[in-house]
């Protein structure tokens, strides 16, 4: 069998759990940060989010990234500033999230506006990292076209050499941002397609109001 025909047959029937309005919080961090704890217990990268920006060519863009935390300051990562997510953050901070959890069969979606994290978390975070991340940060030219996988490697024993016996600095065009929501929306699977889906929506003054949408 083709694989065209074999993908038209792949159906999972989603039986697991429900979501309803009355069993939801006010703020749709609290649900989040519950699925979240949820999703650190059942899969194998929980905190892999897809990130999707506008691209300089208009075309969208979108690639997988690792949440590294959550607070009221929004839903934080990091990166190269000069890589293509990079630019493009800059020139647009409109962004979006979207975390699927097989296991758990949920998948949460996020509208928000990317800023900059301070220098100093930026700075905390680089040090938390393994040596040979740090190393890495400094020798890849991220979102640049590579001659050789040969040539990444010389470039980072160079780097390694350079810092043999040193803490590595955090490089300046490295660090982090918060993705700050205005949208949450939540989807939980069910039976025959009808799934469950509610969207929050923060308003003017910092409240949250949600309604259900259709499957």
């Amino acid at each position: 069998m083709s694989v065209h025909a074999t993908v038209k047959k792949v159906r999972t029937n989603y039986t697991k759990d429900s979501l309803d309005e009355a069993d939801i919080p006010e703020n749709p961090f609290t649900l989040f940060e519950g699925w979240l704890q949820e999703a650190l217990k059942t899969e194998k990268e929980p905190n892999a989010m897809n990130l999707a920006t506008y691209g300089l060519d208009g075309f969208p863009q979108s690639r997988i990234v690792l949440l590294r935390g959550v607070s009221k300051k929004g839903l934080e990562f990091y990166t190269n500033y000069q890589s293509c997510k990079g630019k493009e953050l800059a020139k647009n901070a409109k962004a979006g999230l979207t975390f699927f959890w097989p296991t758990q069969e949920r998948q949460v979606r996020i509208q928000g506006v990317a800023a900059k994290v301070s220098e100093k978390e930026s700075d905390e975070y680089f040090a938390s990292r393994p040596r040979e991340s740090q190393l890495g940060a400094w020798a890849s030219l991220q979102s640049q076209q590579l001659e050789t996988r040969e040539t990444l490697e010389k470039r980072l024993e160079k780097i390694r050499l350079q810092y043999e016996g040193k803490d590595v600095p955090r490089p300046s065009h490295w660090g982090g941002y918060h993705i700050i929501p205005s949208k949450f929306e939540f989807w939980q699977g069910r039976a025959s397609r009808l799934h469950d889906r509610i969207l929050y929506t923060e308003q003017d003054n910092g409240t949250w109001t949600t309604k259900r949408l259709n499957p």
